[in-house]
């Protein structure tokens, strides 16, 4: 999993709450298990039309939004089903933030899992956000995990609060995998007094 220090981008503003994972990613799209390619098919409903050209009037499709790597939106976003397909596609399109008043539970731990900084903020504070977004000219936030802000060029600063632990994580890369990784000897040895190591890994 890529590390986590600080990232600057362009905002997408997403005015909906209780986007749920059906919304984000469609089940016909559920075959695959690889956790790349799903990007394209993100938020697929809204992004086209039933002829499978571009919709101009959903969001993410503006010219300023072009690039954008984070996501604004309203409450309880990500609800719904469980799936890990969900993250998947957004950081596949290429989010690394998403910012937003509440999450699902399931979704928001997901994220940290696939290299996702999902940022709770206060109703006002988002409200404010999308204000600034509103704006013709594409507008750009900076989040850091070394001084935990979250930022624009033009005065807006909030703290990030993230557990220590999942800090550490995102800092350095980690997602369960790579945490049960750094104690392979460990576990090798333990499979190996107890009978359970495959020999050809000894």
């Amino acid at each position: 999993m890529q590390p986590f220090v600080t990232h600057t981008g362009i905002v997408a503003s997403l005015d909906r709450a209780n986007v749920d994972t059906d919304q984000i990613i469609p089940k016909q799209f559920l075959k695959r298990i690889e956790r790349t390619g799903f990007g394209q098919y993100l938020f697929f409903d809204w992004r086209f039309l039933a002829d499978g050209s571009l919709n101009s009037q959903f969001e993410l499709n503006h010219p300023k939004m072009n690039g954008a790597s984070i996501l604004l939106a309203r409450r309880n976003f990500g609800c719904g089903s469980s799936r890990e397909h969900a993250p998947w596609s957004l950081a596949d399109y290429g989010f690394r933030v998403i910012i937003a008043p509440s999450f699902a539970d399931i979704f928001f731990s997901n994220c940290f899992q696939n290299g996702i900084l999902p940022i709770r903020l206060p109703e006002e504070d988002i409200a404010e956000l999308f204000q600034r977004a509103s704006r013709d000219q594409p507008y750009r936030l900076s989040a850091s995990l070394e001084t935990c802000l979250l930022t624009d060029d033009a005065g807006f600063s909030r703290s990030i609060e993230i557990e220590p632990f999942r800090r550490k994580c995102m800092l350095e890369g980690l997602d369960h995998i790579g945490l049960s990784l750094r104690q392979s000897k460990s576990i090798l040895e333990w499979e190996t007094a107890h009978g359970l190591a495959d020999s050809k890994a000894v």
